[in-house]
């Protein structure tokens, strides 16, 4: 394999678990059991924005940091 690819991936796995403990954080503490639909929406919608974001934000750092 490509030695970008092979050293694209951990950071993206990182990345990865970074998003799922940020979007579990918030649906956990911040946003729990909506009592409607547009509330249920309106909360997933919130935390994959925040998750997405750092998890991108940190696997780009960590691979950038990696290869230079």
């Amino acid at each position: 394999m490509n030695k970008n690819v092979i050293s694209s991936i951990k950071p993206g796995i990182v990345g990865g678990v970074i998003g799922l403990l940020v979007s579990f954080t918030l649906n956990y503490f911040l946003l729990p059991l909506p009592e409607t639909v547009i509330a249920n929406a309106a909360g997933n919608g919130m935390s994959g924005l925040f998750s997405g974001f750092f998890g991108g934000f940190f696997g780009l750092f960590m691979y950038l940091r990696q290869t230079q």
